[in-house]
């Protein structure tokens, strides 16, 4: 006998006829002989209802307020779930975060776990009962109502399924798997049978929307074995385990990217030591992250210094360099966002020389300018206009012979 976690998401448990599908795919899983425990969202539309209700209350609700009642949207599903699989006559008990003892630390809406009490999920478990438990959600050392941040809902699953000791942790959403690059601007793009941790990390962290980055990194440092799969179509879907023997012969396993990318350049700086704090230091004083950073010195003392940020944020990001500008005398301020990251991902990268070099070779026959370049062992990121984005993808997609079956 196994033991699965699967997540559910709230497209997922979007309707009562979507919560009755969940609970005849868990009911199957079970009359398999595998036991179940169900991680829940809250219904699709149900957190953005809830938080326009609280800002007709308070334009600024307090964050442990508002923790307490975007809680109670796992709260709903829970109860439903557990509702419809008993109407199948599969017995099931639901648990919020506070129940099953989800301890997090004290930091309302971002709380991060600590740990987890699964006594009381076990007995259940050998009771012969479907386990559902509330993601997104714990609570802390005080009996406060937490949240986990955005995505929450995988990390708890994931997090439970350390706890278990379970043999996968199963993340069902609306799409079948990982995919080489997003189908819907590459139609040839191919289902991964498997990437590793690592690679799942860093698209994840490049735009890949699939997985939560908290979660794929839990998994990683707890070694559960993760499966993205389709809670809509049946199929194996894609297996998220640590690097085995072969997976460095595939030099690319996807290409990911990022359109919420904006650049600014503050030139003619001063070239001496600590002015990369007096630029970058404002901007991460007003919670701005900061993505890539290039540096180029020029002939007369001076340097020309650029890094990207998130599109949100260009215009108080320019506002806040351009005060900066002026403090060190600089020259001007430029900016773009009108830019996109495109990436390639693959442990084959370690192993392999000459991938950027044929990345840069094939984009230039395209005409595509590279504004950016930023590497790691397993990534090569480049910037380029928004325009050539899909351009790109297809291009290196073609190149690195992505189109073929993946196998396992």
């Amino acid at each position: 006998m196994a033991l699965y976690v699967h997540k559910y998401g709230g497209t997922s448990v979007g309707t009562a006829e979507r919560i009755k599908h969940v609970a005849e795919k868990v009911k199957k899983a079970r009359d398999q002989g595998d036991d179940i425990v169900v991680v829940v969202s809250a219904m699709s539309g149900e957190t953005n209802r809830m938080t326009a209700l609280a800002k007709e209350m308070q334009s600024s609700p307090s964050l442990r307020e508002m923790d307490v009642l975007l809680s109670t949207g796992e709260q709903v599903t829970i109860s439903l779930l557990c509702m419809a699989l008993e109407g199948l006559g599969c017995p099931a008990r639901s648990y919020t975060g506070g129940q099953v003892k989800i301890l997090t630390d004290s930091s309302h809406s971002k709380a991060r776990i600590l740990n987890i009490d699964s006594d009381k999920i076990n007995k259940e478990l050998e009771m012969g009962k479907v386990v559902v438990v509330a993601g997104f959600q714990g609570v802390d050392e005080h009996g406060c109502i937490t949240t986990l941040g955005r995505g929450g809902s995988d990390t708890t699953a994931v997090a439970l399924a350390a706890a278990l000791k379970a043999d996968e942790c199963q993340i069902y959403t609306d799409v079948d798997g990982v995919y080489t690059t997003d189908p819907r601007v590459e139609p040839n793009a191919k289902r991964l049978s498997r990437i590793t941790f690592e690679e799942m990390l860093e698209m994840a962290s490049l735009g890949s929307k699939i997985l939560q980055i908290r979660s794929v990194e839990f998994a990683g440092k707890y070694n559960v074995p993760l499966r993205v799969l389709s809670t809509f179509e049946e199929g194996e879907g894609t297996l998220i385990t640590y690097e085995e023997a072969g997976m460095e012969s595939v030099l690319i396993s996807g290409i990911a990217f990022n359109r919420d990318e904006a650049k600014l350049t503050i030139a003619g700086v001063p070239d001496e030591p600590g002015v990369a704090t007096q630029i970058l230091g404002p901007i991460a004083g007003a919670n701005i992250e900061i993505d890539m950073i290039i540096q180029n010195i020029a002939g007369d003392d001076k340097t020309d210094f650029t890094f990207t940020v998130h599109r949100n944020d260009y215009e108080k990001a320019s506002s806040i360099l351009q005060n900066t500008c002026d403090e060190l005398g600089a020259r001007e301020v430029v900016g773009d966002d009108k830019i996109v990251k495109v990436s390639l991902v693959g442990v084959g990268m370690r192993s392999h020389a000459g991938i950027a070099n044929t990345m840069f070779e094939a984009l230039g026959k395209e005409g595509i300018n590279i504004r950016m370049i930023s590497t790691s062992e397993i990534k090569i990121s480049v910037v380029v206009d928004e325009k050539y984005l899909e351009l790109a993808v297809r291009t290196l997609h073609d190149v690195f012979e992505l189109n073929e079956e993946k196998s396992d």
